[in-house]
């Protein structure tokens, strides 16, 4: 349980720094400054992806499929970070799924009424990172989007792209 709570500080605190480095550099954020951030942040997280991923399948038989791959992702490798599963897994079999988190970690720090709900997207980028840093290990290139209307639930798009 203290795991999670200093997880959840650190992220809270990477987020804040990147944001206050962006904004002592030019004053005044705009657009482009915060798509800046969350591209440092979906980086950092990318990386961390990558490195969770090759832990935890080193002794795993090979999946069969994109299906099996994102299964893993939404039950073994969901839990591992986030201490939970992913409650809803949804796909159109055309490469795109939806991971839908009712509770999802990184938000239920933040109150759950709408006045944070502008807030939330930069509390996703890393997980986002770090969601395709692990497909991307994995041998499936992706582009990972989340949207949140309801705090503190997610979701995650994962589209694979097809090569």
């Amino acid at each position: 349980m203290a795991d999670d709570a200093l997880f959840e500080f650190l992220h809270m605190e990477i987020v804040s720094h990147v944001y206050k480095e962006q904004q002592s550099n030019k004053g005044e954020m705009d657009n482009k400054d915060r798509a800046v951030c969350v591209s440092v942040l979906e980086g950092m997280g990318f990386r961390v992806g990558q490195g969770l991923i090759e832990r935890l399948t080193r002794d795993s038989p090979s999946f069969k499929d994109e299906l099996d791959i994102m299964k893993f992702i939404c039950k073994d490798f969901w839990t591992k970070i986030f201490r939970r599963q992913v409650d809803n897994l949804r796909t159109n079999h055309q490469g795109t799924y939806v991971l839908q988190d009712n509770k999802f970690a990184m938000l239920t720090q933040l109150s759950s009424g709408k006045q944070y709900l502008d807030q939330a997207p930069k509390y996703l980028a890393f997980s986002c990172g770090v969601v395709r840093g692990a497909l991307s290990n994995l041998g499936l290139d992706s582009v990972v989007t989340a949207e949140v209307s309801v705090m503190p639930s997610c979701k995650f798009q994962v589209v694979i792209q097809k090569l």
